[in-house]
């Protein structure tokens, strides 16, 4: 570790040069299920969304089924969904899990904060530019919300990019 990154560590500022850390166990079961997309950084393909969800399934073949849907344009706009498919990669914690929408391509999906009671999480990338923060409803708290923007801003995300998300769907 260089020296700066080490100064920063003890100061509890993140660098994105240093590992992505992930959270120590999830109960993938307690996992599933419907989440709400409360910001994020911009994504080309989630362009124009709003109302944003993932719902994740468990499936008799392995993996976890996953079914993101959003209203594009507009809360009132056309419903779009996209389905894939997501795995395990670390079955130590199930914290780190690829995600593939249009295979051959898949994406590293990590689970970097999640509360007790699996009320929110924040699932990010170990490049540090993909970033999710969810919750189990369409609103969050803003003391919780700034509280995990402090804590992913000392994970070495850059907060600034981060986008909220319409969650006013009817």
């Amino acid at each position: 570790m260089s020296m700066i990154a080490t100064v920063l560590s003890l100061f509890g500022c993140g660098s994105p040069n240093l590992p992505l850390e992930v959270v120590k166990k999830v109960d993938l079961d307690r996992y599933l299920g419907k989440w709400y997309e409360i910001a994020s950084f911009p994504q080309s393909f989630q362009k124009g969304c709003n109302c944003s969800t993932a719902e994740y399934f468990k499936t008799d073949k392995g993996y976890i089924r996953v079914l993101n849907t959003c209203k594009k344009g507009s809360p009132d706009g056309e419903t779009k969904t996209a389905d894939g498919k997501a795995w395990v990669v670390d079955t130590n914690t199930n914290a780190k899990l690829e995600v593939s929408f249009f295979w051959p391509f898949k994406g590293d999906y990590w689970i970097i904060d999640l509360a007790d009671d699996y009320s929110y999480a924040v699932v990010g990338h170990p490049n540090r530019e993909y970033l999710w923060i969810l919750s189990r409803t369409p609103k969050m708290d803003v003391t919780i919300y700034n509280v995990i923007l402090d804590k992913i801003k000392n994970m070495g995300f850059d907060i600034s990019k981060l986008n909220k998300t319409v969650q006013t769907c009817n």
